[in-house]
């Protein structure tokens, strides 16, 4: 049984039949026996299409959310999954941009041009067809989709699809759009992540932009969806509104009373939150009861930190939960106005993650601690607060993704299993407080909210010229109770810098390279073991062969490429952070020193010379 139903009310199938009941009885009962004058029948207007309101968190993991087990509190994401329902075996990218791609145009990561990042991408793949690193032209976004239906489409927030002015958001069919093009920035002020950047690329309408002083990212790109809402209220038209979280990617930053909030908390370390969260996930009919679960490698033993690094560990934490409550309250407050307006009923609200838990310990080399510690302020007690810098790590990612192994960059469940909720309150079909277990998959989001506000796909022609079709399949049978996925036994192949899954009714062939594997495939059952910790390729080789065969065929007709020997995407991104700002920091301070050097050299020189002078 895939669908889980938590609440129950007549859903407008079963009223319309009692409707229609109704309606023949009154018909006979009203039969003249005399000729009557004719009544002119009154017409129904038609139904509105429905607004669409996309929140897509930014590195949350699969239990971050109350909803799928976590401590951190996000009542108003609670709310929606009341309101709606909660897929629990939903899979999207092990990174951002490809995720964001296969939102926007409901086409396959490598058919849409990210076949890798800018940031990760090796440089023997750049170029290659599929490898574009930014969303191609041969697709078509929900937002065109929908504008050339007569909606209204705004966006806000990160973008990370590509920053020249034929790729930015308001020429991929975004009526307005306030956007990041990077894969994140500074949370408090219009700053870079030092080092990787060399500024905050924020643009309103593909124009630079600037953040208002009293800047909070989770707090401004909601005002802002808000302003664009109201500006174009008057026209009447339905609306499109993609808000794009900075939240929770690294920098990890929050106000200070949201980390205050989580004070006393954290203090048992990550394997116990790990576990707490598995049992709660249990409890709320997530995932399975006794779901086993590995413990990462990359996870170290709480007991052996030293009281210093246990501190800083703790402190990071709580400033997560902060900046997840923080984007929590943001959109409540989003709510709330819908709500005043008039527009709740009626709108449709898709909160999603685009990857999993982020595990990368930015302070891994030497050469990063003392750059980051130039650049912020890294105190203990300023975790978390203007001028930071700080990321949960490996440790509190595994908690994040429990109970899941592996997270954010990896093929593993941990990497590519997010929460996804989908409400719309003011329509009976889709059932309060549901829990659908079935495969579902990003590109799956497109064709869903088409069908649900009537309008067509393009069919692979658009404009008077061949895009690439739309592969994702509507969840619109999954959200009437249908108990099976929509992909039913029908291989859905992925690869993201050579980690690769192959996902196949309830079963997954994954690879993992490393360092998060060691580049061998695995069969698991999903239905039975999501944490994947029984490997069943010995026991089933049949379908582990025929498994295989899909990947093949998956890898041959999306053009994946092999990675270079010795590839890791940790390695690739500081490759890319030393290219694109380490070099030239390094040659300006070089030039510096040389100058102080040389300065300090005439002024010894100057001195020797006046000595001998008065000698």
């Amino acid at each position: 049984m895939a669908v889980r139903w938590r609440t129950t009310r007549p859903g407008r199938i079963g009223r319309s039949r009692r409707a229609a009941i109704i309606f023949v009885a009154l018909a006979f009962a009203a039969i003249p026996t005399v000729t009557a004058p004719v009544q002119a029948q009154e017409t129904k207007p038609a139904a509105r299409q429905p607004n669409i309101v996309i929140l897509l968190a930014d590195d949350w993991g699969f239990s971050d959310v109350g909803a799928f087990g976590s401590e951190i509190a996000t009542p108003h994401i609670d709310a929606l999954a009341r309101a709606g329902m909660r897929f629990s075996n939903f899979h999207v990218a092990g990174s951002c941009s490809p995720t964001r791609a296969m939102l926007q145009t409901g086409v396959m990561n490598h058919r849409n041009g990210l076949g890798n990042m800018p940031e990760t991408i090796p440089d023997e793949h750049r170029g290659k067809p599929g490898y574009d690193t930014v969303m191609n032209h041969r697709v078509v976004t929900i937002a065109q989709l929908l504008k050339a239906a007569g909606y209204r489409t705004y966006l806000t927030g990160k973008w990370h699809l590509g920053s020249d002015p034929a790729r930015l958001p308001e020429a991929r069919g975004y009526d307005r759009a306030f956007s990041l093009a990077d894969a994140g920035a500074d949370n408090f002020e219009q700053r870079p992540i030092e080092g990787l950047y060399d500024k905050a690329n924020w643009t309103e309408n593909g124009r630079p932009a600037t953040l208002p002083r009293d800047y909070y990212s989770s707090t401004f790109v909601v005002e802002k969806m808000i302003d664009y809402i109201e500006a174009d209220r008057q026209s009447g038209r339905p609306f499109l509104a993609s808000i794009n979280f900075l939240a929770n990617h690294i920098p990890i930053q929050a106000p200070d009373s949201d980390i205050a909030r989580y004070s006393a908390m954290y203090t048992d370390g990550w394997t116990a939150l790990r576990e707490a969260r598995a049992r709660r996930a249990a409890a709320l009919g997530i995932v399975p009861a006794g779901t086993p679960m590995v413990t990462m490698p990359t996870t170290r033993d709480w007991q052996k930190l030293d009281d210093d690094e246990r501190a800083a560990a703790v402190r990071v934490m709580q400033a997560y939960g902060g900046m997840a409550t923080a984007m929590d309250r943001e959109i409540g407050r989003l709510v709330a106005h819908l709500k005043k307006t008039g527009d709740y009923d009626n709108t449709i609200f898709v909160f999603l993650s685009d990857n999993g838990a982020e595990p990368t310990n930015p302070f891994g080399s030497l050469r990063n601690r003392l750059f980051l510690g130039m650049e912020y302020d890294l105190a203990t007690d300023n975790i978390g607060r203007r001028g930071s810098f700080s990321a949960i790590g490996p440790g509190w990612a595994s908690a994040a993704a429990s109970p899941l192994s592996g997270y954010k960059f990896s093929a593993t469940e941990g990497g590519l299993r997010v929460p996804l909720i989908i409400a719309w309150p003011g329509h009976g079909e889709i059932e309060s407080g549901a829990i659908n277990d079935g495969l579902a998959h990003v590109t799956d989001l497109l064709p869903t909210l088409a069908e649900l506000a009537d309008v067509p796909l393009h069919g692979g022609q658009w404009q008077g010229r061949s895009v690439e079709p739309v592969t994702g399949r509507s969840l619109v049978p999954m959200l009437k109770g249908a108990t099976e996925s929509v992909h039913g036994d029908a291989p859905l192949g992925y690869e993201l810098s050579g980690n690769a899954a192959l996902f196949r009714g309830d079963y997954k062939l994954v690879r993992n390279l490393p360092p998060t594997g060691d580049g061998k495939w695995r069969l698991y059952d999903l239905r039975t073991d999501p944490g994947e910790t029984r490997d069943l390729s010995a026991a089933m080789p049949d379908r582990f062969a025929a498994m295989m065969a899909d990947y093949r065929a998956y890898a041959k007709a999306n053009g994946v490429l092999d990675m270079p020997a010795g590839y890791t995407a940790d390695e690739q991104i500081n490759r890319y952070a030393w290219q694109q700002q380490g070099r030239k920091r390094a040659i300006k301070a070089g030039l510096w020193l040389g100058g102080g050097l040389m300065a300090l050299a005439l002024l010894v020189w100057g001195w020797r010379r006046r000595r001998r002078a008065r000698g």
